[in-house]
């Protein structure tokens, strides 16, 4: 068998993660899809390994993706997280985190404040630290 074929342990969840990503991140998007993907696909495992299975002969990866610097301090690093077993040649696509506002983004559409997608549950805490970290980046 030539490379590894990509799988997902929650399909459904996976691609409304990975829609609500296209909607709010292009650019983690394409760099998923353009160069990620087929880097998995070749079998060159790209980010930090976070643990292994001898046993089961497993990999777990979690691959930081490019994101606004603003976005990254409110809601945290945009995270790819992935399983590659290695001697079924499978790479499975386990989440995309942050997962909590990318599965809000899918299912209504968020707000932004000063170019940041907010939550509606906690709209206010998200404009406190998007104010926050602008007036830090001010001085």
């Amino acid at each position: 068998m030539k490379g590894y074929i990509l799988d997902y342990i929650n399909e459904n969840e996976y691609k409304k993660l990975e829609r609500a990503l296209k909607k709010y991140n292009m650019l983690a998007y394409k760099k998923l899809n353009f160069e990620y993907y087929p880097a998995l696909r070749s079998g060159k495992f790209v980010g930090e390994l976070k643990s292994s299975d001898k046993e089961n002969k497993t990999e777990t990866y979690e691959l930081k993706l490019p994101s606004d610097l603003l976005f990254t301090q409110v809601h945290g690093e945009v995270k790819v997280r992935y399983i590659v077993y290695k001697e079924q040649n499978v790479v499975m696509l386990e989440t995309i985190m942050p997962t909590d506002i990318l599965l809000e983004g899918h299912v209504a559409e968020l707000n932004t404040y000063k170019g940041v997608m907010i939550s509606k549950q906690n709209s206010e805490k998200d404009k406190f630290m998007i104010n926050l970290f602008s007036a830090m980046d001010q001085k």
